[in-house]
């Protein structure tokens, strides 16, 4: 059995290079790598969410206090955001997402397909600038990409990662 590729690392090693110094999060178990190592590094600050739109305000204060951050969710919050996705467009806010994505490869939990399905067609819908991956390889080069528009032109964007990099889980696991 081959160790499937680390794309947390790739990921972490452009937060740190684009100094991005906030991550927010409503855990899941596909972000659970990249979540410790923001937990553990001191010069980054790990904000545990009671639901994903709280994101918004955060990363938009943070931008307009000349700090920058990023989210880190499931695609089953996306669809709790897209109320307050308007405020960091207002303001001409960078919004920058990373997305695990549920309802595709594998799915055993069958109210996870809809918004799974949806996930990239409604980000899009409401001005987001989404970027899926397939392959763990790609992940931290189109999160550099994603990252590099967003905080270049205050766009929001998203890197969703696929089922198939993140694995389909079951009843009993995270």
């Amino acid at each position: 059995m081959t160790t499937p590729y680390d794309w947390s690392s790739d990921v972490f090693a452009e937060i740190k290079k684009r100094s991005i110094e906030t991550v927010c999060t409503v855990p899941d178990g596909g972000l659970t790598r990249l979540l410790n190592m923001v937990k553990d590094d001191d010069a980054t600050r790990l904000v545990t969410l009671s639901t994903e739109e709280e994101s918004m305000g955060i990363v938009t204060g943070q931008w307009l206090g000349g700090k920058r951050a990023m989210i880190a969710m499931q695609s089953s919050g996306v669809g709790n955001c897209i109320n307050a996705l308007g405020f960091p467009a207002v303001m001409r806010a960078p919004c920058l997402m990373i997305v695990t994505m549920r309802g595709q490869w594998g799915e055993f939990n069958p109210w996870q397909v809809q918004m799974g399905r949806s996930t990239e067609t409604v980000l899009e819908a409401v001005g987001v600038k989404c970027f899926p991956v397939d392959k763990a390889e790609e992940v931290g080069e189109t999160f550099a990409g994603a990252a590099g528009l967003a905080f270049n032109g205050g766009f929001s964007t998203a890197v969703l990662i696929s089922q198939r990099i993140i694995g389909a889980k079951g009843f009993g696991q995270d």
